[in-house]
């Protein structure tokens, strides 16, 4: 067995915030870059996600405060609502309503994956707002995780919690088209 710690998010890598590009300028969408929303992963039910409904242009990028998140980033949705994960695939960025984990040497995506969506109850309950909850980054950064300290440990455990979900989704196909 390995030791594990407890320590915040911040230390298992750099929380990202998202962010739209004026819907009033055409300029900006339709273009290549893959831009995720929460209404993206609503229905999602994949761990790795590599486009949403929706493109920006380069133009559109540069336009605000939106980041491209790099290949394993884990994609945290922290409003409306809170709580979606998924894997960034590839490069892609996401709107305001994102606040991603681009995870250093000390975590495994895959395990960070399954460990946000452990703790979503919990970081839901640190929502704030009157409209709707939403995460910041500064208490997204301040949650506190237990994880094994060993990375390799840490994709152990991902690679078995990986392979469940694998079978559990191989079988809805399966009912899905026995009822088709």
């Amino acid at each position: 067995m390995t030791e594990w710690i407890e320590c915040t998010l911040d230390k298992l890598g750099e929380i990202v915030g998202g962010a739209t590009p004026s819907t009033k300028c055409e300029d900006y969408y339709g273009g290549s870059i893959p831009w995720i929303t929460p209404k993206d992963l609503s229905s999602f039910k994949g761990r790795y996600i590599t486009s949403g409904e929706r493109n920006i242009t380069e133009k559109g990028l540069a336009s605000c405060s939106a980041q491209m998140m790099p290949k394993d980033a884990v994609l945290f949705t922290s409003r409306a609502p809170i709580g979606y994960v998924a894997i960034a695939s590839q490069s892609v960025c996401t709107n305001q309503g994102f606040k991603s984990i681009v995870v250093n040497e000390k975590a495994d995506p895959l395990f960070v994956y399954y460990l946000l969506k452990y703790n979503k109850d919990a970081i839901e309950a640190m929502g704030s707002g009157t409209t709707f909850k939403e995460v910041s980054g500064k208490t997204m950064r301040a949650v506190k995780v237990r994880i094994p300290l060993d990375v390799s440990y840490q994709k152990r455990i991902a690679a078995v919690l990986d392979s469940l979900d694998t079978k559990i989704e191989n079988n809805e196909r399966i009912n899905d088209n026995l009822a088709a």
